[in-house]
């Protein structure tokens, strides 16, 4: 005879996945982002990887603030950059390069002159 499993009993796995109106407003929201044009603080930051060897984006702006995060996931989201490498130092710090479509909509757009995060 063989012996009863002494152990946690095993429950089945439960995945919860968004309901159809959720998808639906999800992807309206990505189609949005992806066909707004940058506004202007996101083309400066972009127009700065255009001076950077490998299109390197900026963590400062040019008064030493830090980018803000919301500037960064925004272009990140819209294909215009994209995450580079992880920074050992700073984790929480967002290490991007322009993606082709970010190189070519900051070169083709006009120059930004002021700048801020």
């Amino acid at each position: 005879m063989s012996k009863p499993e002494s152990g946690p009993a095993k429950r089945a796995k439960v995945t919860m996945r968004p309901s159809a109106s959720q998808q639906s407003a999800s992807k309206s929201l990505k189609s949005e982002d992806s066909t707004r044009p940058p506004t202007d603080v996101q083309l400066a930051w972009l127009q700065r990887g255009l001076e950077q060897p490998g299109g390197k984006l900026p963590l400062f702006d040019r008064i030493g603030q830090k980018v803000s995060e919301q500037t960064v996931r925004s272009c990140i989201r819209n294909g215009w950059a994209e995450p580079w490498f992880n920074n050992p130092i700073k984790p929480d710090w967002i290490v991007c390069r322009l993606t082709e479509v970010g190189r070519d909509l900051a070169s083709s757009a006009a120059s930004i002159k002021g700048e801020a995060s």
